[in-house]
This record gives C-alpha cells, sequence and structure tokens, in this order.
C-alpha cells in the first residue's frame, strides 16, 4: 500500500511541475511576442493561467531548479498586485527566466576539466 501511496505522490507532484511549467510558459510567450503590452492584459493573463494552475494540486518541491522555478512563478503572479509598470515586469521577468535557463543549462553541459590532454596519446 505504502509504494501505491508514493506513486500517486510522484504523479501529483509531476503534475504540479507541468503546471508550473506551462504557466512560465504561456507567461512568457505573452510578453516577448505580444505587440501591445499593458498592466491590465498581463492580470488578465495571470488570471486565465492561475485558473489552470489552481486545478493541480500544489506539491511540495525539493529539487533546486524546480524550487527555483516555483519561486519565478510567484514572482510572476506578485507582479499582478503591484503598482510595477509593465515595462520593469517584463524586463524582469524575462532576466530571471534567463537565469533559471542558464542555471538549468550549467548543470546539464560539463566541460571537460583537461580537454587538451586527452589529445595526447594522438600525437
Amino acid at each position: 500500500m505504502a509504494a501505491s501511496k508514493k506513486v500517486v505522490e510522484n504523479s501529483n507532484r509531476l503534475r504540479y511541475v507541468r503546471a508550473l511549467q506551462r504557466f512560465q510558459k504561456s507567461l512568457l510567450s505573452y510578453l516577448t511576442n505580444s505587440d501591445a503590452l499593458t498592466k491590465e492584459k498581463y492580470d488578465k493573463k495571470i488570471e486565465n493561467a492561475l485558473k489552470l494552475l489552481k486545478r493541480v494540486e500544489e506539491s511540495q518541491i525539493y529539487k533546486g531548479e524546480l524550487q527555483d522555478l516555483q519561486a519565478h512563478v510567484n514572482k510572476m503572479i506578485a507582479y499582478k498586485n503591484s503598482q510595477t509598470d509593465i515595462e520593469s515586469i517584463k524586463e524582469d521577468i524575462l532576466y530571471s527566466a534567463n537565469q533559471l535557463e542558464k542555471s538549468k543549462n550549467a548543470k546539464r553541459y560539463k566541460k571537460d576539466k583537461h580537454s587538451h590532454s586527452k589529445f595526447q596519446d594522438w600525437e
């Protein structure tokens, strides 16, 4: 019985992470592709995305980059009730999304420490 509870927990966590990713992706594409950005449209977009996010049960996230994603989404939501103008919101969100991608990529690609030494036996 304990194994099935763990499976359900993992699937709920995965569902929550995917919902966070969808939320972030939809807002980033809106911010980058929209011609007429306004604070009102941004707030409306957040509300619509929140409806979808609220459908999924919030789960505990342990992995660092996913915690960063969760913090990024919370930051996007926090801007909904702020008085900040849309250009600074866009700048800040795109910057932090870029930092998130950079940290993800840094873990994915590892630079060879002694790259020149691996070719010595060829000479």
